[in-house]
């Protein structure tokens, strides 16, 4: 079955990677209808044409009415910062577990056949090996991966008894900006190493910290799995696709298996960016492990989908132009 006259619902749509969604699916000729509560999101990343439901997953009364008509959800309404769940959880309990229950009930309620969820490697935990597939033990370090974990197994539970077809992706981690350009909205208080390196070429900070290098890695700094977002978007198109062909759920991780270091990222960045910048070199932080690779070979199987844009220059040289964009006048 075709969707290209379904309609899609993006919670969360005028977000980071929720825009870089809408526009994958209106490229697509798909209809997509943003819900959002613009708590993160940005109205400069609306696209025209497409319609826009000011909303909030915490009040069933207003999910109901979006569903109106609806075929298939998208879900990447979530509060995101790993360290902050930790010191604040009842926030993100209400938000990410108690308005996902909203949102599933309300999609039921309404006969809405696909859901594809924005998942997170945090769901693992400390990697027991690498690259991690989707098979790894899951034991999240804190409070959010825990929340995304608990949704993983809400959407199991209503697959079974409410027959929702559900597609959960695993994202590593999401950086970079549109590859055509058109979406330069920028992250709100970004907490990853990217957005950080280019806030301090922009003079928003004063120094990019290290966090760690003495790890058994080749430099001593991190390794991360980095994804360009225009990948995870076309990844989310693929999934729906996946729904209305297959009609079977899916869950399946979204990374490269190409690590990219802290210190590598750092020196990419001056070349890219033709910029110095200051650097400190600090202690490593608790949690953090050293290498985090996906084994992404689940979703080429069966999505067909492989990372395209997500080499560190490409991630950067993005970066860069939206970070350009958003500082003229």
């Amino acid at each position: 079955m075709s969707t290209e006259k379904q309609k899609i619902l993006v919670v969360g749509g005028a977000g980071y990677i929720g825009s870089h969604v809408v526009k994958a699916l209106r490229d697509a000729g798909k209809s997509p209808i943003v819900f959002d509560n613009l708590s993160s999101g940005l109205r400069e990343n609306l696209l025209s044409g497409i319609p826009f439901i000011f909303g909030d997953i915490l009040f069933p009364e207003q999910l109901k009415s979006a569903m109106e008509g609806v075929d298939s959800v998208i879900h990447l309404a979530a509060l995101k910062a790993a360290g902050e769940s930790m010191i604040e959880p009842e926030k993100y309990a209400e938000n990410n577990l108690c308005g996902t229950i909203n949102l599933l009930n309300a999609a039921t309620a309404a006969n809405v056949k696909n859901f594809v969820f924005s998942s997170s490697a945090a769901v693992y935990g400390e990697p027991q090996y690498l690259p991690m597939d989707e098979a790894h033990p899951t034991e999240p370090m804190n409070f959010y991966g825990y929340t995304k974990l608990g949704i993983e197994n809400l959407l199991r539970w209503y697959s079974q008894l409410r027959g929702l077809r559900y597609c959960s992706l695993r994202y590593f981690n999401a950086a970079g900006y549109d590859v055509d350009g058109e979406l330069n909205g920028l992250e709100q208080q970004p907490n990853n190493l990217l957005p950080i390196v280019l806030e301090t070429i922009m003079g928003k900070r004063d120094k990019v910290e290290v966090f760690g290098t003495d790890y058994e890695t080749e430099d001593g700094s991190c390794i991360r799995d980095y994804v360009h977002v225009t990948d995870l978007a076309d990844a989310h198109l693929r999934a729906l696709d996946y729904l209305n062909d297959k009609k079977q759920d899916l869950l399946v991780n979204l990374g490269t298996s190409n690590g990219l270091s802290v210190l590598e990222v750092l020196r990419i960045a001056r070349e890219v960016c033709a910029a110095e910048f200051k650097v400190t070199l600090g202690p490593r932080r608790v949690g953090d492990p050293a290498v985090v690779l996906a084994k992404a070979d689940l979703a080429a199987e069966l999505l067909g989908w492989r990372a395209k844009h997500s080499d560190a220059h490409t991630l950067l040289k993005t970066t860069l132009r939206a970070y350009n964009q958003s500082s003229k006048p």
